[in-house]
């Protein structure tokens, strides 16, 4: 009896919080990263960070990604994961290109909903679907690293979202692949409205076979719509397997923050090791025509 009370415990403890992947799964999971080491000021709150985000074996270290999330004033605890990991291995690569043990200035990074609409209604440069929302962005600076250098430099990998309104500090995110300066910028237009931009990406680069893979959904404009169940893996855009959300719902609603960042799905055994793929979502009972009808993550190897 007691027993069976034990179960029913932590079965409604998984419920309401469930185990999330904060370690990574294989030893230095991000196609960019450096040497693990980073130091961090936010100059708005003061804090720091000077410490190791890797532990022995290469894999995630929790503990240093929990002062990360203090520092960056991200409410880990409330969202039930970390700021972007992947948003921290681009960081230290970027920054490694210049000064390895340099001090990275913050002058923004999360922004809460609540707070990134009042910049936008006092006109200031926040985009409706701001990456700096999901905590996947920071605007900064290396002191001795021209701006506009950095911003080439990470342009040239096309890995991320990077941004240089002039001067010292470049925006990085970690979110859709694209770039722009103060003359192409399009943060005050509708470009974005009716999830046009949607991005859907995963939670690292690399995995083990027939891992459990955890998809992520920024860049939304409006919430209210759904994914089908069956999942496409794609190569070179040709599908090569298939696979299925954890849902028993054929068109799985979206109708929160927090709905877009916990989809998971299971690699199917026939994928190669060594071999990149990506993953390929449908939309359902979409609310706009304008909507694309598919997403495609960012590319994944098996190790």
């Amino acid at each position: 009896m007691v027993f069976r009370h034990i179960r029913t415990i932590l079965f409604l403890l998984l419920l309401i919080f469930p185990l999330e992947s904060h370690s990574s799964p294989i030893s230095k999971p991000f196609f960019l990263m450096g040497d693990g080491k980073i130091k961090i000021k936010n100059n708005k709150n003061g804090r720091t960070a000077n410490l190791s985000y890797l532990n022995t074996d290469g894999t995630l270290n929790k503990a240093a990604f929990e002062k990360i999330d203090f520092l960056f004033a991200y409410p880990a605890s409330e969202r039930n994961e970390h700021i972007s990991m992947r948003l921290i291995a681009f960081l230290d690569y970027f920054s490694d290109q210049y000064f390895p043990d340099a001090w990275i200035y913050m002058n923004s990074g999360y922004r809460s909903p609540k707070y990134n609409q009042n910049l936008r209604k006092k006109g200031r440069g926040a985009a409706k679907t701001s990456t700096h929302i999901d905590g996947m962005a920071l605007d900064f600076y290396i002191d001795g690293v021209n701006g506009k250098e950095m911003w080439e430099l990470i342009r040239k990998h096309d890995c991320c979202g990077a941004g240089h309104y002039g001067g010292k500090t470049v925006h990085l995110d970690s979110g859709r692949p694209r770039f722009w300066q103060q003359s192409t910028s399009k943060v005050k237009t509708n470009a974005s409205a009716m999830n046009r931009f949607i991005y859907l990406s995963t939670e690292y680069d690399k995995y083990k076979t027939k891992s459990r893979v955890r998809l992520l959904f920024t860049s939304i404009s409006d919430f209210g719509f759904g994914v089908k169940r069956k999942v496409s893996i794609v190569k070179d855009n040709v599908e090569v397997a298939k696979t299925k959300l954890n849902t028993k719902q054929s068109c799985h609603r979206i109708e929160q923050r927090k709905d877009a960042r916990f989809l998971y799905v299971e690699l199917p055994k026939k994928l190669k090791s060594g071999e990149d793929y990506q993953i390929k979502l449908e939309f359902c009972e979409k609310p706009f025509e304008d909507m694309p009808d598919t997403s495609i993550s960012n590319k994944i190897m098996l190790d």
